[in-house]
């Protein structure tokens, strides 16, 4: 999937039956009625072994089934989601533009303009995980004018429909089996009835569904670092310099301790987290201290396999800086995970903002 970008056609299907879709949905949709908590730890574990594989799986899983679960109307969870929970389908999230990033509701230009009962779209979308093979999109456009960061709107929009379009499939550093995608809208009709939430309200919809991204998020950096730490022992006790294993160099002890340290940190606050998200409702995302607590926590696990994959690579020495080692694949990974999902810019934002509240 690295080497290539590719994408194995059959893997959505194979995770419904195995029960691994659909984690936070009630089993009457065909979901599995867990909490946050076990999610975060799938995405974790598929962190470890295919981080490309955990990001697809979270923007299918959370971003968009979580998200529609929460805010789509009983119809809406009836239709799509059974599909969405047995691989059937796969989900996206359309939100970020091409000048629309970490301000993606102030900057949004994709446009929907109402015609008697339906919307019809025009715009585009840029860096859409998921979006070459999905069969699904929750969709944000602006829907009245000059309302800055509000007058949104979400809808549920599938992409077979006419207007819908891949106009071109993204080559990323990183995550490369995860695929990523430009959407260009054209023309695209959507009946009223696919509103997701409230009309013209669709920045709540984004602000309830950001801090339970990023809490879920984190875990996939605990994955990888966690991979990343036992690679390191591994190659520490195996590789030998000055007649003897250079894991009884006190410098490359020193360094492992510090990725032992921040590997235990990050599974520690990164849960804690989770639970803490999983006791409050709705009504609670997107301010005070759980949408602090939420940033930080993405922050801080981003911030930290960051520091895990620098010391990797420097164990693994000029082995870890050759594109077909293990290592080398997961330190590409880690710039991502500062950026997604709100950069480390706007992550310390949102704490300070609550902080000084």
């Amino acid at each position: 999937m690295d080497n290539e970008e590719w994408w194995p056609e059959d893997l959505f299907p194979e995770l419904g039956e195995l029960g691994f879709l659909g984690l936070t949905i009630p089993e009457r949709y065909g979901g599995v009625g867990l909490g946050l908590l076990e999610a975060g730890l799938v995405a974790q574990a598929f962190g470890r072994w295919n981080h490309a594989l955990a990001l697809s799986w979270v923007a299918h899983d959370n971003l968009c089934a979580n998200n529609l679960y929460n805010n789509g109307s009983e119809a809406m969870r009836e239709k799509y989601l059974p599909k969405l929970c047995s691989g059937e389908w796969i989900g996206c999230l359309g939100l970020t533009e091409p000048g629309a990033g970490s301000d993606a509701l102030g900057s949004m230009r994709c446009r929907a303009e109402r015609h008697g009962d339906d919307y019809v779209i025009n715009g585009t979308k840029l860096f859409i995980t998921n979006g070459p093979v999905a069969d699904f999109c929750l969709l944000y456009a602006k829907t009245e004018r000059g309302k800055g960061s509000k007058g949104i709107t979400a809808f549920a929009v599938e992409a077979a429909s006419p207007g819908f379009n891949v106009a071109q499939k993204l080559i990323k550093m990183g995550f490369r089996g995860s695929q990523t995608a430009e959407l260009v809208f054209d023309d695209l009709t959507v009946p009223r009835g696919n509103i997701i939430g409230a009309e013209h309200q669709g920045h709540k919809v984004v602000m309830s569904g950001l801090d339970v991204e990023r809490a879920v998020i984190a875990p996939i950096n605990v994955g990888v670092a966690e991979r990343a730490l036992e690679l390191s022992l591994e190659y520490a006790n195996d590789r030998e310099q000055f007649g003897q294993p250079i894991a009884r160099f006190q410098m490359v002890q020193s360094r492992l301790a510090d990725m032992y340290v921040w590997v235990q940190t990050m599974r520690t606050f990164c849960w804690q987290v989770l639970c803490e998200i999983d006791e409050t409702d709705g009504t609670q995302a997107g301010r005070g201290d759980i949408h602090a607590r939420a940033a930080a926590s993405v922050l801080y696990c981003a911030n930290s396999c960051n520091r895990v994959l620098d010391n990797a690579v420097q164990i693994h020495g000029g082995g870890g800086y050759i594109w077909e080692s293990e290592v080398n694949r997961l330190f590409r990974a880690t710039k991502l995970l500062e950026i997604g999902a709100g950069t480390t810019e706007v992550r310390k934002m949102i704490i300070a903002k609550e902080l000084l509240r």
